[in-house]
């Protein structure tokens, strides 16, 4: 004889098997609450990033270059160069003796015009998933703004921000924003830091809907009334 099991019962263990994140990093965290979105001892270049590179006694080979997917910038003279992972100081050194067999005093600066790699990553449950650049000072709610804002199936007291720590390690911080959003805690607004994955959960209710619209309305003749009651 086969074994009915209610859609209540279903719902039931939907919600309460619905997992919280395990372990989180608490938003009091050292360094989440910084009042810079990132510091580092010196900036490192990155793809993306534009450069200035300037000659003091010889503008002719003054150039504007961009940060390749590879790491690479291409320069007259000194051809093809890896910069990636350098600070700027490293790159001024490096040019410097690369340009000391092709000119008699070089006197070199390198500028860093504009930086390709500032940017985090927005998924979920908002309206524009995608990436975020960061601008000066960008706190999670206004990152999210960017992304369109949350969507009405989103599960805005556990929102999740994956972060590299120390030794590349990540951190898993929650947030829940709608103590922020009510002004109970605006600690919960943490400042974003590049390259930090922002994910919007859905709500329970959202996932037992689709769980409910997939398995059960698409795949069994039944009909289901507000209170989850079966119909032959």
């Amino acid at each position: 004889m086969q074994k009915i099991v209610s859609i209540g019962s279903i719902v039931f263990l939907l919600l309460t098997g619905c997992a919280a994140v395990k372990n989180p990093t608490p938003t009091t965290y050292p360094g989440i609450q910084a009042a810079y979105p990132y510091t580092e001892k010196e900036y490192r270049l990155q793809v993306g990033d534009q450069l200035d590179i300037k000659f003091f006694y010889n503008h002719e080979l003054n150039e504007q270059v961009t940060v390749r997917p590879d790491g690479r910038i291409s320069l007259q003279l000194a051809h093809e160069i890896m910069v990636a992972g350098l600070t700027p100081m490293e790159l001024t050194e490096l040019l410097t003796k690369k340009y000391a067999s092709e000119l008699k005093k070089p006197e070199i600066t390198v500028i860093v015009r504009s930086f390709g790699g500032q940017k985090v990553y927005v998924d979920g449950e908002v309206a524009k998933p995608g990436m975020v650049p960061l601008v000066g000072t960008v706190t999670l709610l206004q990152a999210l703004s960017q992304a369109g804002g949350v969507k009405d199936s989103a599960r805005t007291t556990e929102v999740i921000v994956i972060r590299r720590g120390a030794d590349n390690q990540p951190l898993v911080i929650t947030v829940n924003l709608d103590k922020t959003i009510s002004g109970i805690d605006m600690s919960q607004d943490i400042i974003l830091r590049p390259f930090d994955i922002v994910y919007v959960p859905k709500s329970a209710i959202a996932n037992v809907n689709k769980w409910v619209d997939q398995y059960i309305r698409k795949n069994i003749p039944i009909s289901i009334s507000t209170g989850f009651g079966y119909y032959p």
